[in-house]
């Protein structure tokens, strides 16, 4: 994982998801999105929409400010 916003936010997602105990087929169907896509964004390979990341904070317990933690925009991304 390098740099980039999705991957940091990939990170943060998977720290809290294993924090709540939690696999990634379970946060998958209390968000209602597919295991396969929690994957994706856990590795940084997608940047998931807001409506998704308010999807993934309530599954993951955490508030979208804790998932969003550290992430900083630059120009060229």
């Amino acid at each position: 994982m390098g740099s980039h916003p999705a991957d940091r936010f990939g990170r943060n997602l998977l720290q809290r998801r294993k924090r709540v105990g939690l696999s990634q087929e379970e946060l998958a169907e209390l968000t209602e999105l597919h295991r396969v896509d929690i994957g994706v964004i856990e590795r940084g390979e997608r940047s998931p929409r807001l409506d998704t990341i308010l999807k993934l904070s309530a599954g993951a317990q955490a508030s979208p400010c804790e998932l969003l933690a550290g992430l900083r925009w630059r120009a060229g991304y």
